[in-house]
């Protein structure tokens, strides 16, 4: 019996090893050819598309749109799966490789309907863009068919690949503002259905400002009395639900001018926070090309595949980062169902197998119409007017100088981002590039039809700017930036809590002199300056209820105020703010839930209305609890329930590099997670968290880390959460993760070629 049980533990052995032979044979016949020479009619001239230890691109060309077509070859190598879905995602086409369970989505998606409106921006483009554009799109469907076998997604879906059309680079752009924008959407909506059940009140405690604020002139939003509204006639008894965190899509970046570096030159950093998935959104390049007057241009950061422009490096002049403006760039408008006109059309959704499912949008003069509480709204978007996108970002390659790059971010068209850019000469400054709408008085609620203004069809011109302050310092980080008048044009478009920016402002404050080493501190830094307070309610609560508490009190009492991997002691403060502020709210949110609402993106919003809570004590605010120490109480067992059940009953293993681990997951993987191994990156203890600089959750945070000084690159660092290709036996799949991983300093430049593709015109 048991030979006959080894023979089969045998046989089970080499059929999986066969099943894995099979798997990577497969998979290797899809490897892109890194080495080699070709003719394509995409190019005017010889042009070299390098690569080194990383992956990263180096292309060589004589002109811009060469370098298109050579950075569009390396894009359809590396990424086209990951472009795929970005295009697809903006236009609500999904259906047609993930079939029924992406027609939610695509329904919600469509809504918008980016395909059309990205056929139309296309054709308004410069001739010179155009070209630019076809030229990149030859690349992409070269770079992608030059493997010769279908890509393993494909072959894992059952579908066939699409070609790259030029509009759909328009879509990745696109998919960005769903990304960075959609939050603004929610939260006003989310706002007009508070109002509806709670009334005005409740939508003024809910956005009181708080005592974070950091802008950039140091002016203060003044918070009015504001009153506790009473709800003591809709008090809650029922469990409470928790009301979940949305990320800030966003990101920190940070200046100083040439005063504070010993080599004159001034100094970003600029680390986007966003998703994380294998792979990683950015792609490392560099792109030397000559001008249309044979000016040499050197240009090294990173790219979005899908589109043709650097978003953030340096051309050794200046160098420049983003972080999302969070400027009110949506209003809902009410309509008036006997006066505003509406209608609807009809869309498709394909589906795998030649299927198709079609469905109706209504729409209006203002916008795509969609019902909140049995009222029809419209939403009038930036996102939907036809300056939302164009190539403007290309010209900051070319740019010399801060001044020059001011000029021309102008001309930017992108989702509203603060622009922070800084020069060789010592020079930096910040002003808010991007679509913003010309509407000069934005609006938390629902604006009625008749005030709608036509100025939503043009792009705002005025745009404040900051340059050089007298103490040589910026920052940005996703709270408000412009100052407390400023605030009254622009708007709130969902800004973040601004502990984050206090952080940075005050480590920058705290210094005189900065080199790439002391950003880099910066970015990762995770003191919980924020958290401060919510330590103190919760040893203070726990040392008023005796021993019961001991063992937790010492983990409080050891908690080393940051978000260490090994902290229990920060993760029981942590949780014990999210409970908290789910049993303050419940009575709301559980409301809104029936109506298909949530404070889920107004809870950025709600810390000093919870603070007032807790000063005043309304006793109808307590629900069923006889007194605040209960409800308080109550909070941290639920807190500590939470724990239990997700890392167990051993206190000692709550630590927080534990609970907040950082796990970079393929999309498939999260599906099917027999392919982890294949496809994910390795588990990282968490370093960071959602209130301090260095920003972390277990899918989310600093996508990449840039700092430099132009001039003297060969000290900038750009380290990114991810390697270059997205197949996972490339070399590069995993390249470069581990010294993100570990904090390290990731040169931008690139270092030795290792891999050489040369190109030239077709006969």
């Amino acid at each position: 019996m048991l030979t006959w049980l080894k023979r089969g533990v045998a046989v089970l052995v080499l059929l999986a090893l066969a099943a894995s032979a099979v798997v990577y044979g497969v998979l290797s016949l899809s490897l892109p050819a890194l080495d080699g020479q070709g003719q394509s009619e995409g190019v005017s001239a010889p042009v070299t598309l390098e690569r080194d230890a990383l992956g990263q691109a180096v292309i060589t060309a004589k002109n811009r749109h060469d370098a298109a077509y050579a950075l569009g070859f390396a894009h359809g190598q590396d990424r086209f799966f990951q472009m795929d879905l970005l295009r697809r995602n903006a236009a609500g086409e999904l259906s047609e490789l993930f079939g029924e369970a992406a027609i939610g989505l695509d329904k919600r998606l469509r809504f918008h309907r980016f395909r059309a409106l990205s056929q139309t921006i296309l054709q308004q483009l410069p001739e010179s863009e155009q070209v630019l554009l076809a030229r990149y799109t030859q690349g992409v469907n070269e770079g992608q068919a030059q493997s010769g076998m279908t890509s393993f997604e494909y072959l894992l879906l059952g579908a066939e690949v699409r070609l790259w059309q030029p509009e759909d680079s328009l879509l990745v752009i696109f998919s960005m503002y769903l990304d960075l924008q959609e939050s603004t959407i929610k939260r006003d909506e989310s706002l007009i259905l508070v109002e509806s059940l709670f009334g005005k009140e409740m939508v003024d405690f809910i956005l009181q400002p708080g005592n974070y604020q950091a802008s950039l002139d140091g002016s203060k939003v003044t918070a009015k009395d504001v009153d506790i509204p009473n709800i003591g006639d809709i008090a809650y008894f029922g469990s409470v639900v928790h009301i979940e965190e949305s990320p800030v899509h966003g990101s920190n970046n940070w200046a100083v001018t040439g005063q504070h570096t010993q080599t004159g030159a001034a100094m970003l950093s600029d680390d986007m926070h966003l998703g994380l998935n294998a792979p990683a959104i950015w792609y490392r390049a560099q792109l030397n090309y000559d001008t249309d007057t044979n000016q040499p241009v050197q240009v090294t950061g990173v790219t979005l595949p899908g589109a043709p422009a650097v978003v953030v490096g340096s051309n050794n002049h200046i160098a420049w980062g983003f972080t999302n403006g969070y400027l009110d760039t949506a209003d809902w408008i009410q309509l008036d169902p006997q006066d505003d006109n509406t209608w609807e059309v009809t869309e498709q959704l394909k589906l795998p197998g030649g299927k198709s499912e079609t469905f109706k949008l209504t729409m209006s003069d203002f916008g795509p119409v969609k019902e909140i509480q049995g009222q029809p709204y419209a939403l009038s978007w930036v996102a939907h007017q036809d300056y939302a996108v164009n190539l403007g970002l290309l010209a900051l390659e070319q740019a010399d100088s801060v001044d020059t790059a001011l000029e021309q971010a102008a001309h930017i068209a992108i989702p509203v981002q603060n622009l922070v850019v800084v020069d060789a000469k010592g020079n930096a400054a910040w002003r808010p590039t991007g679509a913003v709408p010309g509407r000069s008085v934005p609006s938390d609620l629902a604006v009625p039809s008749q005030g709608y203004s036509t100025d939503w069809q043009h792009n705002e011109v005025q745009r404040p700017v900051v340059k050089n302050p007298s103490h040589g310092k910026l920052w940005t980080a996703n709270s408000r930036v412009v100052s407390a008048q400023q605030h009254l044009r622009f708007g709130d478009g969902g800004y973040a809590l601004g502990a984050r920016a206090v952080q940075i402002r005050d480590r920058l404050m705290a210094q005189s002199q900065f080199d790439e080493s002391d950003f880099m501190r910066l970015q990762l830094d995770n003191e919980a300056r924020f958290l401060m307070p919510w330590h103190q309610l919760l040893s203070e609560l726990l040392a008023n209820n005796g021993d019961r508490y001991a063992r937790d009190r010492q983990y409080l009492a050891d908690w080393q105020a940051c978000a260490c991997p090994d902290s229990v002691g920060y993760t029981l403060v942590r949780r014990f703010r999210d409970h908290t502020l789910d049993q303050l709210f419940a009575p709301v949110e559980t409301r809104l839930q029936p109506a298909k609402g949530s404070l889920s993106p107004l809870k950025r919003y709600l810390e000093p209305a919870a603070w007032q809570l807790l000063r005043e004590q309304p006793a109808h605010w307590r629900a069923q609890h006889p007194d605040w120490d209960s409800l308080l109480l109550a909070s941290y067992e639920a807190a500590k329930v939470q724990l239990t059940e997700t890392q167990g009953r051993d206190m000692a293993a709550w630590q927080w590099g534990r609970v907040n681990q950082l796990e970079v997951k393929h999309p498939f993987s999260r599906q099917m997670p027999l392919l982890s191994g294949l496809l994910d990156m390795p588990v990282v203890a968490g370093f960071g968290d959602s209130y301090m600089p260095a920003v972390q959750k277990p899918a989310f945070g600093a996508s990449q880390r840039f700092i430099a000084q132009p001039g003297h690159l060969d000290n900038a660092i750009m380290s990114i959460a991810g390697g270059q290709s997205g197949h996972p036996l490339s070399p590069f799949y995993r390249a470069g993760f581990s010294g993100y991983a570990q904090g390290e300093a990731v040169p931008l430049l690139p270092g030795k070629i290792t891999h050489r593709i040369s190109f030239t015109p077709l006969d």
